[in-house]
This record gives C-alpha cells, sequence and structure tokens, in this order.
C-alpha cells in the first residue's frame, strides 16, 4: 500500500510512529457532487461516469451495492482491479473476475489519480468514480459516491427506492457515525496498529459496538427501524468481511459474526437481497487482505474457511413485527 508525493508513486506503508501505533485513515481528497443543475461541473448523463472498484475493499463494495440497487450498470460501467496490492499498490492484472482498465489500458490505478492531476499528493483508494468526459475524478470518497447513486440519477433509472430519505436521516448519520469509527474503520484499526494499547483500545471498541448493534438488531429488523437504509449497507460490508478475514487476519477474534444470533442472521437477510449477493467475491477478499499485507501475514499463505451458509434461513421475518 503505497502513495503518491508530487505525483510520485512511492511505496509506503501507514506511518503509526507519531500516533503511539494507531492507524490514522486519510480523507478522501476529490468531493464533487453530480447533479441535475444547470451550473453542475458534474451534470447527470447516461454513459459519462466510470467506477473503478476492488471486489475485496469494503468501501468500494458499497459503491456497488448502490449501483446495483438503483439500476445504474447500464449508465455506469466498472473497472475491477486484481485483488493483490503489494509494491505497486492496485494493479490492473489478469485475475477471475477483474476487468483491467477499460478506458486507457493502464497498469496501475496511481495512474488514474496522475492523470486527474499530474502533481497530486495522496494515498491511492478506491471507489473512484471517474467522469470520461473531463478526464477528472469526481469523487472518491465511498459515504459520499453511494448518496449520488442514491439519488443522483433518478431521472435516468425511475428507480425512486430511497436509502437515505429525510424523514430518517439523522438517526442514520448518528448510526453511521458509530458503526464508522468502531466497526467500519475499527477492524482497521485494531488489523493495522502497531502496540499492544493501540490495538487493545481499538479491538475493544469493535466488539462494544457490535454488542449495541447486537442487541439493537434483537428488537428491530434493520438498524433504522423497519426498512433497509444506508445504514444497513455500509455495515454490511464488514460483516460479510469478518469471520473470513477480520477475525483471524486483523486479530479481531474475541468473537466471530456467527456468534452474535441477531447480527449473523441480519448479515445473511441483506446477502440474500436479490443481486447482493453476486456483488460478494470471497476469493478476492481472502486473496487480496492475506496476500497484500505481508507486514501482517509474510508468508501469504491463505486460510481456506470459513465454511458459511449464507442462502440459509435468516429468521428475521418476524423481528419487531
Amino acid at each position: 500500500m503505497g502513495l503518491l508525493v508530487d505525483g510520485q508513486w512511492q511505496d509506503k506503508w501507514y506511518d503509526t510512529s507519531k500516533s503511539g501505533g494507531k492507524f490514522e485513515r486519510q480523507a478522501s481528497k476529490f468531493r464533487d457532487k453530480i447533479s441535475d443543475s444547470e451550473e453542475a461541473s458534474f451534470p447527470v448523463e447516461s454513459g459519462r461516469y466510470h467506477l473503478y472498484v476492488s471486489l475485496a475493499c469494503p468501501w468500494a463494495h458499497r459503491a456497488l451495492i448502490f449501483r446495483k440497487l438503483k439500476g445504474l450498470e447500464k449508465h455506469i460501467d466498472v473497472s475491477v482491479v486484481h485483488p493483490e496490492m503489494l509494491d505497486n499498490g492496485w494493479e490492473f492484472k489478469d485475475y477471475p473476475g477483474s476487468t483491467g482498465d477499460k478506458l486507457y489500458g493502464f497498469d496501475y490505478a496511481h495512474q488514474i489519480y496522475t492523470k486527474a492531476e499530474a502533481e497530486i499528493t495522496t494515498r491511492v483508494t478506491v471507489p473512484i468514480l471517474w467522469d470520461k468526459k473531463t478526464e477528472t475524478i469526481v469523487n472518491n470518497e465511498s459515504a459520499e459516491i453511494i448518496r449520488i447513486f442514491n439519488s443522483g440519477f433518478n431521472s435516468l433509472t425511475n428507480n425512486e427506492d430511497d436509502y437515505y430519505p429525510e424523514a430518517l436521516r439523522e438517526e442514520i448519520d448518528t448510526i453511521n457515525n458509530m458503526v464508522y469509527h468502531d466497526i467500519n474503520n475499527g477492524v482497521y484499526k485494531a488489523g493495522f496498529a502497531t502496540t499492544q494499547e493501540a490495538y487493545e483500545e481499538a479491538v475493544n471498541a469493535v466488539f462494544n459496538a457490535l454488542d449495541l448493534v447486537e442487541e439493537r438488531l434483537s428488537k428491530q429488523r434493520y438498524l433504522v427501524g423497519s426498512e433497509i437504509t444506508e445504514a444497513d449497507w455500509r455495515l454490511f460490508t464488514t460483516l460479510i468481511r469478518f469471520d473470513a478475514v477480520y477475525h483471524g487476519h486483523f486479530k479481531c477474534n474475541k468473537k466471530q459474526i456467527a456468534d452474535y444470533p441477531s447480527i449473523y442472521g441480519y448479515m445473511k437477510e441483506l446477502y440474500q437481497v436479490p443481486s447482493i449477493a453476486e456483488t460478494v467475491n470471497f476469493e478476492h477478499i481472502k486473496r487480496h487482505y492475506y496476500y497484500s499485507h505481508t507486514m501482517i501475514n509474510p508468508t501469504q499463505v491463505i486460510p481456506v474457511g470459513p465454511e458459511q451458509d449464507l442462502m440459509s434461513s435468516h429468521g428475521r421475518e418476524k423481528i419487531g413485527s
């Protein structure tokens, strides 16, 4: 995992020496929107925008899910990177499920960033929402991309499904804040910690948050009441990776998700939503984490498990009814 400094690629891991061993995530750099407004720099157009993703990455997975839910496949095409992320960061190489760079034939994702801004200094992350007309990055913040997909293209799709309804936004934002800091990013803070104190602080926060989610889901079907919202999908992409990766690889091993009856059933229900299972690729997920993070797993041996029956009954139908 490297970064660009003044447009030059450097293979450099996160520096935790100044943060007491704590992992600190860089804020996303590109934060524009797509709008129907006449003054919009990035107007709504079918075929104009392109999405770069990794099937392994939980942040990119959010964007893929919302592309499916909102019926945007024919309007926004996708390029998928190779699951391994080594000296050159995310790469476009042959691998089952990977596509190469469909637009420019680049070898590396960092070339997308320098095409947008030649002397950029940034971590090279996915997802990347790209504008083919102006040849620049619209947005590389997954939380904002899913909201662009949620409502920004409704005039093209006539799909009015709303996963961020105005009446629930305050509660969704509150849940999102806890889930992001203590679960979505919390597993990384545990896995990338370089001191015992930083690790224990992070891992305890992860499981304290999961305990709260378990209690909440024992009483109601979804995180914010009786309908699926953005908050559920933001949590789902971490849950679906937890037992396969975060439990062992990131040392989040106090419990598995399978040990939480309400969360496990909830995760299976979301997985069984039409078209969602096809966005989950455990081959890419496990290959990425166990093979790429050589500072954590130097042998690059990839576990064969766990065995999970994600299509079995989830039993959530009567919760909260």
